[in-house]
């Protein structure tokens, strides 16, 4: 990072889900790979959660969590970072909310918001997603969204529907 010292440090949270090819070793490969990023250093996953799936009901359940980064990266770039991750984990895109080995989402991404074709930050579904509002309560309780508020207020206003803890 000396390199690139002139760059802010910001502080991203990514979603991590997978209900395709061993969820919970999916998850776990892609916080080994996150650690991996360029130009960041991963700074916490939280523990696993099982849910009920979003999209199709003919699905498996979905194990999800979210992880912490310190980045120096660009919001798109860190977008195409999370891309290449789901790729090397064999991740397809075919139906909306269908079954998947991999899905990373940039839920935040420092205090900016972002929408674009390519990108919107604040992830658009966070306040209604119960598997990714409890998961980032785990490792960011006090967390302020951009544009949407606190997080705590965000969480007391979302059912869980479903989620458990899986470890």
């Amino acid at each position: 990072m000396q390199a690139h010292a002139d760059k802010l440090v910001i502080k991203a949270y990514i979603g991590l889900g997978s209900n395709l090819a061993e969820p919970v070793e999916q998850i776990r490969k892609a916080c080994a790979a996150l650690k991996q990023l360029p130009e960041s250093v991963l700074r916490q996953c939280s523990s696993l959660y099982l849910s009920p799936p979003l999209g199709p009901a003919d699905q498996p359940d979905y194990i999800n969590a979210v992880a912490a980064l310190d980045t120096r990266l660009a919001p798109h770039h860190l977008l195409a970072e999370l891309q290449r991750i789901e790729q090397a984990q064999g991740r397809t895109r075919g139906v909306r909310w269908g079954a998947r080995t991999l899905d990373l989402d940039l839920l935040v991404y420092g205090d900016l918001i972002i929408s674009d074709a390519a990108l919107s930050v604040p992830h658009p579904g966070l306040p209604e997603r119960a598997f990714v509002l409890y998961p980032l309560q785990e490792i960011a309780p006090m967390l302020e969204l951009p544009g949407l508020g606190p997080l705590a207020t965000l969480v007391a206003n979302c059912p869980q529907d479903g989620l458990k803890r899986y470890a």
